[in-house]
């Protein structure tokens, strides 16, 4: 497998590209508006087409390249199903499968910091039949989880996430290694940790949110930072609406 993180520490986000090296498949998940053309260009390097670009949940925080990107690679925009956006996507649902040659990502609906908001089960086959690692978007940071708040009903969805992480993502195997959309620096949580990856089996033991009570859990996770600068405006591109709330070209 082919695995390249993009950190962007001014702001606190990851995007990731990834796929199957030996058959010339990727992904690229998250992507954001500035790096169009290095996604592109790692691909080239490594002979991948990129044929799938998915954002793991519409961001609040910075704006997307995934229409875009995909257009430009003739990829499949995805998002899971539940996304409201004016423009044309693939919609994603619970458990679908997505194949990448020799790598497999499973598809898992995790409402809560948004309703859409999905993870991503990866496997690479030339390692081994099991789930590799985990694409979490903003459901599970390190030693932190995703605010709830910003689609609004921040303690319905509080509710919502706390069944997310729960009952799918703690299903999984302790070694599954877990890489965020955020790290230290992001207005999408609070409390997170400048380290951008860990494992299924450290956040259960030590993220401070996850040994609560749901009730703790939805008081304390609903008690937000402010939100991100420009975010009516980030979510209105993200959505393909322009300002005036129309279709933006």
């Amino acid at each position: 497998m082919i695995f390249r993180p993009y950190y962007y520490f001014e702001t606190g986000c990851a995007a990731y590209v990834f796929g199957c090296g030996t058959l010339g498949k990727c992904a690229v998940v998250d992507p954001h508006e500035t790096d169009i053309e290095a996604y592109i260009a790692f691909a080239a390097t490594k002979r991948m087409v990129i044929t799938h670009v998915i954002d793991t949940h519409v961001h609040a925080d910075h704006r997307s390249a995934g229409p875009d990107l995909a257009k430009r690679t003739s990829a499949h925009y995805c998002l899971h199903e539940s996304a409201q956006v004016q423009f044309s996507f693939e919609p994603l649902q619970d458990r679908q499968l997505i194949d990448l040659g020799n790598t497999r990502i499973q598809v898992l609906h995790t409402p809560g910091h948004t309703r859409e908001s999905v993870c991503l089960l990866v496997t690479d086959f030339k390692r081994g039949n099991d789930p590799w690692f985990l694409l979490t978007g903003d459901t599970l940071f390190v030693g932190s989880v995703g605010r709830p708040d910003l689609p609004g009903h921040a303690r319905e969805n509080a509710s919502q996430l706390y069944e997310s992480i729960h009952q799918k993502l703690f299903s999984l195997p302790d070694e599954i290694e877990i890489y965020p959309g955020h790290f230290s620096g992001s207005s999408c949580g609070a409390g997170l940790s400048g380290k951008p990856s860990s494992t299924i089996g450290y956040e259960r033991r030590w993220n401070p949110a996850l040994g609560l009570s749901r009730e703790r859990f939805v008081e304390q996770v609903s008690n937000v930072p402010p939100e991100p600068a420009g975010m009516e405006q980030i979510l209105a591109f993200n959505s393909g609406r322009d300002e005036s709330g129309g279709f933006r070209p």
